[in-house]
């Protein structure tokens, strides 16, 4: 397994710190040809914390730990586990006919 450069530990204050169960935040790290994947786990009360408005929370998290990875020299991803029994729906997907009909004055 590759060299442990703090990225993990990096992930686990910031998480920690945005919170408001710490004791559930769980981080997995593997690492393979595209680099390290963290996964995080947390309470699911706390999903809002961490996504943020309109994602700005991830991308925030997301843009550090490339930070951090970028000054290691290596690729660092993230991913957040949805959990059991989450309320988001299906991303509602809309096909092109129905898009057109819409524009149509």
């Amino acid at each position: 397994m590759a060299e442990n450069y703090g990225d993990q530990e990096f992930l686990e204050f910031v998480v920690k710190s945005l919170v408001d169960n710490p004791s559930d935040v769980n981080i997995s790290r593997t690492v393979d040809e595209m680099g390290v994947l963290l996964t995080l786990k947390i309470n699911p009360a706390d999903m809002g914390k961490i996504i943020g408005r309109n994602g700005n929370t991830a991308k925030a998290v997301r843009t550090l730990l490339r930070v951090v990875g970028m000054k290691n020299h290596a690729r660092v991803n993230l991913k957040i586990e949805e959990p059991e029994g989450s309320t988001r729906g299906p991303r509602v997907s809309s096909n092109m006919d129905s898009v057109m009909e819409d524009l149509k004055l």
